[in-house]
């Protein structure tokens, strides 16, 4: 998605009564502040696996959304991962939890959003699951939503926007 994006998240919420909000103290950390396509959901508590296994599948403009339990004890992404996404289309990289290297992914041109930083790698191993239902900051988000998220917060709604 573009920086000029046609639908905030505020005009998102006042026309759309289906649009949900995902109340966080969410943090950018990438290159670019909007994005917006179909979801694709993970769990993922402390490891880096299942999010490089699927940043490095063809993203097709979609955002993946990363459930790591809030915990900023270790990072879910960092540099290495967020190439991975732009040179496979990925749209986004949302990470309920904690990312890495920052000031690179400031320079990648990919939308980043977490709750913080920690210098330290989740672990290696896939663990978690994919495609599943996740429950981030009070809201049920099934894989195949649309989510659309810029400098006021990250909305769900089951269908892409209207402009």
């Amino acid at each position: 998605m573009s920086e000029q994006m046609q639908v905030t998240t505020a005009d998102l919420c006042d026309a759309d009564a289906a649009a949900q909000v995902i109340v966080l103290p969410w943090r950018h950390y990438g290159g670019r502040q909007c994005m917006q396509g179909p979801v694709v959901t993970l769990t993922s508590p402390g490891s880096v696996g299942l999010v490089r296994d699927t940043l490095t599948q063809p993203g097709d403009g979609r955002v993946l959304l990363v459930d790591g339990g809030g915990a900023l004890t270790c990072a879910l992404l960092g540099d290495r991962l967020g190439g991975q996404a732009v040179a496979n289309g990925w749209a986004g990289v949302i990470i309920h939890g904690a990312v890495r290297d920052t000031a690179i992914l400031a320079t990648l041109p990919l939308a980043v959003m977490a709750l913080g930083s920690c210098p330290k790698r989740g672990q290696l191993e896939s663990f978690g699951q994919s495609g599943v239902p996740v429950h981030v900051g009070g809201v049920l988000v099934e894989p195949g939503r649309h989510i659309v998220a810029d400098e006021d917060g990250v909305v769900v709604l089951p269908s892409p926007p209207v402009a």
